[in-house]
Parts: C-alpha cells; structure tokens; sequence
C-alpha cells in the first residue's frame, strides 16, 4: 500500500494479536511487529488483508510501514522489556511520534518513561486494558492518561475499537501523566477483590447446603439475570457447568486451590496504605492468594487441628442470604476501589472523575457490572462525592442488605468456614458507619509509651500526659 497504516502495535501475543484485528475490523488499516516469526505469520493469516493488516519481524519496517505521527502501542509484559521495547524502537521514531503501553505497568514507571521520552520529543501515556482476550477482539475497555493532545490523535482509534455501552464507548482520557495506568492498577484491586468474594460465596453454599454443581451454576445463571449481573458470576456459572476432559467428574472439581497473581493487586494494596485509604477488602483478596500459594503448610495443618461440622441450612434461605451478601459485598469493593482513585487523583494530579470511570467500567472490562450504571449515576449526581457509601441512592441499597452480611458472617465463623472477603467488608461498613472506634485507645497508648500526644473531643489543641506521674 502506498499510504501508510494508521496503527501499530508491537507485541503479536493473544492480547495483542486479538487487539489489532479489532483495530483492523473497525476500518483501520494497522501493523504489528514481533520477534516471533510465527505469531507474525498467525497475524496475517488471520488478517486474511494485508493491506488492512499486516506484520513483520523487523523493526525498522514497521516503523517506515506507519503514516506520520505514527501510533504505536506495546502489548508486551511490564517491567524490564517495556524499556527494551523503547530502546529498540528510539532510533527509528521522529518527534512527535506517539507511543502506548497497553500493558499492566507501574504507575510511578510510566512517569518515568514519559519524562524520559518527552525529552527526546516523542508522547508517551498509558492505556490500560482490560477485557482478556476476548474483550481485546470484541471491544475491551481502555482507560488512557498522559498527553491529551496525543491522545486525540489516537482518540478514533480507541474509540471504535474499545466496547460500547448503548452505544457510548468505553474509553475515554482520564487525566495527565501515568492516570491511565493508575485507574486500571485499582481496576485490577477491584478486580482482585470481587474474584474473592464470588469464591467465598461458591464454597459457602457448596459447604453449608451440600449444592451441587449442576444446582450452583444454576443459581449463579438466575443471579446474573438480576442485580448482581456482572462477567465475573457470569463465568462462575459457566465454570461451574464445565465438564473435565480428563476425568468423569466437573472440571472445578479437578483444578488445584492454590492460585497465582500477577502484581496488580499487591501494587493497589500497597499504594492505598501509602495514600492512607483503607480498602480491606482487596487486602485480603491478596492474602488470600498468598495463603493458598501454602498448600503444603494448609494440609499439614489440617491434620493437626479439629474443625468444626458444618451445620447445614436449609438451602433457600441460605441462597437468599448469599445472594444479598455478595451483593452487599461487591458495593464495599467498588467504594473502597473508588475512594482510593478519589484520594490519589489529590495527590497525584489526576483530576480524575470518578463518575466517567465508573462510566467506561459498564462494558468490556474484567469488573463489568449492572451495578456500575449505578454507580455512574451517583458520581454524576454529586462529582464530589467521597465514598460511594455516603451516596443517598446507595444507602437505599445498602441498608436493606447489611442483616443477610451478618447473618452469613457468623454462620461462616460458627461452621468454620472462611469468608475473610465477606467479613473486612462487613468490618469496613461498619468501622466506616461508626461515630466513635476505639482509636483513642490507641492514641492514649502512643502518648503512653512514647510522648506522641493527643487531641480531645471536648476542646481545640495538641495534648500529652505524664501517665506515670
């Protein structure tokens, strides 16, 4: 072709192989670009076009194959490779040339990279990704931060190949510097923190009303058609109705308990205790994986300790509690999510507006949710809303489901069987909807040993007291 092709993408894996022919099916021409010459010869195949799309293994091919500016996204794993990815790219790029990482990196690494970039004239920003591989092909949500003006060149783009919620689609510029990879860091906590929850859920009614897995990929299925309609219990349903390939049993049945994490959410763990925000339910979620990362240990300790029978309940009135507690729980997961994004976009710039976040979750990504139009909803109503949970259309919601979260709380305890997700968010809502904690305990116990002082409830001013005096 004589014209160059509007788009290119380096990194031909199963994200971003699916990620250009999206781009090439909504009327774009694009071209990728990977060290494997097999992916790049799966690409074209596929492509059926090489005038629509098409690759290569050289680099500096790719680069002269794009019109000017060029757009250019990485699609490769963070860290270390992003960077090499960089360097071999710099000598054939011009000024103003526009670059994209897709990929899950470090906020504070985008920073860097952008003002290392900046200096040499090229744009670089941050795209977050999030849909899988089937979200990359069909239309995943995309969340970009950086240089807005590199952004409305690349604006059509992602645009028609991100996912439409009645017809809006679900990208839009976030705000400066490394917001983009910021917003999909705590997509991911989110993410991290609702994949927990479901779990609980699943093994709670598996435990205590002996449900098979014929009758919990049902109830999953009806609860996908209500309230909690969201991808992630509609895969649960799914998984749940899948037979195993190898045995006669259910595939679920088979898979070890012992699951892996990529970073993501230790990352917004770890940076919500920085900001100072409390999000336990995403704590735990992480804890939770590196528990089950002990399979060893767990089996040893088994043995050595007495757990109680589990004391089954009558199964429809378990179901109904388990459904108004996921619901419940999923709420404390996104306000937590929320208030951390609300909180670093002070601190960081962002100027992040939680409601068009919320907006461009309703489709495509992993945390999809009916509940996400809602949440829009609120932060429309009030942009300066602080938690999600101080929203009148949201106390209507909440209040009548905080009875079925104790209720399942203490079965769980009482029966031995865990539900950490289920219970920090319980203790958050109502740590959070308390007017006195016992902190000034602990504020008398700091002044106590080590003079840190304290303030009084009944007048203004810094206070210490000679306890042993």
């Amino acid at each position: 072709m004589e014209q160059g092709y509007d788009f290119g993408l380096v990194g031909l894996g199963v994200m971003g192989r699916n990620f250009i022919l999206n781009v090439a099916e909504k009327g774009f021409t694009a071209f990728g670009n990977d060290l494997d010459a097999e992916k790049v010869a799966a690409l074209i195949s596929e492509g059926g076009n090489e005038n629509q799309v098409s690759a290569t293994t050289n680099l500096a091919t790719f680069v002269e194959k794009l019109s000017a500016p060029r757009k250019i996204m990485l699609l490769v794993p963070a860290g270390k490779i992003v960077d090499a990815v960089i360097e071999s790219l710099l000598p054939y790029l011009e000024p103003g040339d526009i670059l994209i990482d897709g990929g899950n990196s470090f906020f504070t690494d985008t920073d860097e990279r952008a003002a290392y970039l900046k200096e040499k004239g090229i744009h670089f920003f941050g795209a977050g990704v999030s849909g899988g591989a089937k979200g990359a092909r069909l239309g995943p949500s995309i969340m970009p931060g950086g240089s807005k003006e590199a952004y409305a060149k690349v604006q059509p783009i992602l645009e028609a190949a991100a996912a439409k919620y009645q017809g809006e689609p679900c990208v839009a510029y976030l705000g400066p510097n490394s917001a983009g990879n910021y917003v999909k860091m705590v997509h991911n906590g989110i993410e991290y923190g609702l994949m927990q929850l479901t779990s609980e859920i699943y093994d709670l009614l598996k435990k205590g009303g002996d449900l098979s897995n014929s009758e919990l990929h049902d109830i999953f299925t009806q609860w996908n058609t209500g309230r909690l309609q969201s991808f992630l219990v509609q895969i649960t349903s799914e998984i749940l109705a899948k037979k195993d390939d190898l045995t006669d049993g259910d595939l679920i049945d088979m898979i070890l308990d012992r699951a892996k994490q990529k970073g993501t959410g230790k990352w917004t763990s770890q940076n919500a205790m920085d900001l100072g925000i409390p999000v336990p339910s995403i704590d735990i979620s992480v804890s939770m994986r590196e528990i089950s990362a002990l399979k060893e240990e767990r089996i040893q300790a088994n043995k050595l300790y007495t757990r109680p029978s589990i004391e089954s309940m009558e199964k429809t009135a378990l179901i109904d509690l388990a459904e108004e507690a996921l619901y419940f729980s999923f709420i404390m997961t996104y306000a937590q999510g929320l208030h951390q994004l609300a909180e670093a976009s002070k601190e960081y710039g962002y100027q992040l507006d939680i409601g068009l976040i919320a907006k461009i979750w309703r489709a495509g990504c992993i945390i999809r949710a009916a509940m996400l139009a809602d949440i829009t909803a609120a932060f429309e109503e009030d942009n300066s809303l602080p938690n999600l949970l101080l929203a009148p259309s949201f106390v209507k919601k909440i209040e009548p489901t905080v009875v079925a979260a104790r209720k399942l709380v203490g079965y769980g305890i009482t029966n031995g069987i865990p539900l950490p997700g289920l219970v920090n968010s319980l203790t958050y809502f109502d740590a959070y909807t308390s007017n006195l904690l016992p902190l000034n305990m602990i504020q008398a116990q700091r002044d106590f040993f080590g003079s840190h002082t304290y303030e009084r409830q009944d007048r203004e001013g810094i206070f210490h007291t000679d306890w042993e005096g």
